[in-house]
């Protein structure tokens, strides 16, 4: 999944007159590295071969960044009103609040966060109303965004509030070329996992994993491992009921269902002896039992949320105020998530092509035959009638003789 490496990189659709799609990214926190790595990884001139990348901001305070960055990352952007209005070729941005909005680098502020929410916002009303194809977030800090109209642990829970499908769950999932790893719990309290951890959560989550990695990661029959939630898995009860009362219920429920889903795994034990690396997937049961180890492996991957009908990834990072304003942010993460949207893009197209009108499949009619009685072996009438027969192939021969 490097996309800065040209074996790598996807190649553009072969119709030469599918328009490219149009990328909403937002902004972000305007006093972390989000607008740093928009700048940086839009400078990179292959985005333009893949879609029309619309930046959800403010075009002063871009400038502000660009000018704390120096010579060597300007881009131009024009200014729309419409994301349709997005030309081929060209990086657009649509300002979402004022040009007069304070910048604080480095410093989470209550203006920041209203910034990053109307860019959020806007980005989101587009995609609903279709002037957008897909949507990419830059990093916001969960706390200052917080107000009226966002009440939510992040941008997974907000936008499965506005996306989501009655009685279908929507998964945090981390992608990587190492890894996938989806979440039973995404935002939760450690203290509050266990009651979030049921037998029928960890089902949902399995099955909105299958049809993400089949649909959107072109995996057929996927693999999944299931972690457990005690250490050591609860060592038969031992240290913890969830595995035997929860946890092993639900993958043996799975499997009826035809998922293969496999585990519970004891989380240390299977990332430390890399026995991830024999599945196409990991359902960890919260937060930092999946992202640890994910993170320890590739801090270049890529944030998605899956089991909805719109395509949204992140950079796998935060607001990173400490990096803000330095010139020191990597910028992998977010062309990364970037390329990914319009991968998974193809990749729906094409799974909505290939699995539209399948034509009935009829299971056979069972043959019919008449009974027929077994009839015992008798060896000394079976060695009679061989000898029998071998005595009249030799009167035979010896006839034409």
């Amino acid at each position: 999944m490097d996309y800065t490496n040209n074996t790598n990189r996807p190649a553009p659709s072969n119709d030469p007159k599918a328009p490219l799609p149009i990328v909403a990214i937002t902004s972000g926190d305007p006093n972390g590295v989000g607008y740093e790595i928009i700048i940086k990884g839009l400078a990179n001139p292959y985005i333009l071969e893949q879609c029309r990348p619309v930046v959800y901001g403010n075009l002063n305070i871009l400038r502000q960044h660009m000018k704390m960055l120096g010579e060597d990352w300007q881009i131009q952007l024009n200014v729309v009103k419409n994301a349709r209005d997005a030309q081929p070729g060209k990086l657009s941005i649509i300002n979402c609040y004022p040009d007069n909005t304070p910048l604080s680098i480095g410093k989470s502020t209550k203006e920041g966060g209203k910034a990053s929410f109307l860019a959020l916002k806007q980005a989101c009303d587009d995609l609903e109303a279709g002037l957008v194809d897909t949507i990419v977030t830059a990093p916001i800090n969960k706390e200052n965004i917080q107000s009226d109209e966002f009440k939510f642990s992040g941008h997974t829970e907000y936008l499965t509030k506005r996306f989501g499908e009655e009685n279908k769950d929507s998964l945090m999932m981390m992608v990587s070329d190492q890894m996938k790893v989806a979440l039973v719990c995404n935002h939760v309290a450690i203290s509050k996992v266990a009651s979030f951890v049921s037998q029928e959560r960890i089902l949902r989550k399995l099955h909105t994993l299958e049809e993400t990695l089949t649909r959107d990661f072109t995996i057929r029959k996927p693999r999944i491992a299931v972690l457990a939630l005690n250490p050591h898995a609860g060592d038969n009860g031992l240290i913890g009921e969830e595995e035997q009362t929860t946890i092993i219920p639900a993958i043996k429920q799975a499997k009826e269902e035809g998922i293969l889903a496999f585990g519970p795994y004891s989380a240390d034990g299977f990332f430390g002896s890399g026995k991830y690396a024999h599945f196409d997937a990991v359902l960890a049961m919260y937060h930092d039992q999946g992202l640890i180890p994910f993170k320890s492996l590739d801090m270049d991957g890529v944030n998605y949320t899956a089991g909805l009908h719109i395509v949204r990834t992140s950079p796998d990072h935060g607001t990173a105020y400490d990096l803000a304003g330095k010139d020191i942010a990597s910028y992998q993460s977010f062309v990364h998530a970037l390329c990914m949207a319009v991968d998974i893009l193809k990749r729906r197209e094409q799974y909505n092509e290939l699995t539209a009108n399948p034509l009935p499949i009829k299971e056979p009619a069972p043959e019919k035959r008449e009974r027929r009685e077994f009839k015992g072996f008798n060896p000394a009438e079976a060695k009679r009638e061989r000898e029998e027969r071998i005595a009249a192939e030799r009167a035979a021969r010896e006839q034409q003789a």
